[in-house]
């Protein structure tokens, strides 16, 4: 359990004064997450919400106004718990799950678990709905990049290199593709997946966007750890079939893109989070590379 911020006190009270017209709680607890101080906070009459603060630095890396449109439309689909408020800021305060248990790799590897991650994609792909939010995810490296160079954070020595390998394999699938931009969550971390009873749900939708839908099932793969067998098993929850050739290395692609773009995000967490997201970006650095070798060979 991670340790209440003190000075975040006095802006859940003021949250809850804001939206709910209480003036206190019974209890509040620090929840996960790697970049916000969330809560779960109980009032005196039993009443349960989750309260977020925005995180230090989050500012320059996500426009909130955008995390709001994407965050509505997955309140309204059923895809997360319903939102009471979203200020500008990111402040926000939500309904707090029953019973909620929150997913992990190794919970993932699990067959229903599976199937109702990969409906949850598809009540979301398939919505036919345009949030108007872009995830560019080569713009957004390229903003990263500068955040980096801004900050003097050192850089892989092969660098250059293996972002020319991810630039030709990126070349490749928009030629034999042409990825469809549908609204995506981008950042589904088995933390941000929460269980209840038989429903999953997929919560914080702050780098959600217009975006190809593989991203996301590429995504869930990488958090859970999956092999090939368990990758198949999502590829054909998702496809409705078992994916050819094709499917794969579409698939592959978006696990070298997440991959790549998530170091660069680490990078920038550096200055504030320290040696743990140095340590993060380098796992996710090694892993980009050992896929493109993959990718080159399949």
């Amino acid at each position: 359990m991670k340790e209440i911020v003190k000075e975040d006190l006095p802006k859940i009270k003021e949250l809850l004064r804001l939206v709910l017209g209480v003036d206190g709680y019974s209890s509040v607890e620090r929840m996960g997450g790697l970049t916000n101080h969330t809560y779960h906070v109980v009032l005196e009459d039993g009443r349960e919400y989750v309260v977020r603060i925005p995180g230090e630095g989050t500012e320059e890396m996500i426009v909130r106004s955008d995390e709001k449109k994407s965050t509505t439309l997955a309140c309204r689909l059923g895809v997360d718990a319903q939102m009471l408020y979203f200020g500008p800021d990111g402040s926000k305060v939500t309904e707090y799950i029953k019973d909620a248990v929150t997913m992990s790799a190794d919970a993932f590897h699990d067959d229903r678990r599976v199937r109702l991650a990969a409906a949850i994609y598809r009540r979301i792909h398939d919505c036919g709905e345009d949030t108007g939010v872009p995830f560019e995810v080569f713009d957004m490296a390229a903003s990263y990049e500068k955040i980096i160079a801004d900050q003097n954070v050192p850089m892989f020595d092969d660098y250059d290199e293996q972002k020319a390998r991810v630039m030709k394999i990126k070349e490749e699938i928009d030629r034999t593709v042409a990825p469809k931009k549908v609204p995506c969550h981008n950042d589904p971390l088995c933390e941000n997946w929460v269980e209840s009873g038989d429903r999953l749900y997929l919560i914080d939708w702050e780098y959600a966007g217009m975006n190809d839908g593989m991203w996301d099932v590429s995504d869930v793969s990488i958090e859970a750890g999956f092999d090939a067998e368990w990758d198949k098993k999502l590829l054909t929850a998702y496809l409705g079939h078992e994916p050819d050739v094709g499917e794969l290395r579409h698939f592959l692609a978006n696990k070298i893109y997440v991959d790549f773009l998530w170091t660069l995000w680490a990078k920038t967490r550096v200055p504030f989070d320290g040696q743990p997201m140095e340590d993060w970006a380098q796992e996710r650095y090694a892993r980009m590379i050992t896929n493109i070798d993959a990718f080159e060979a399949l």
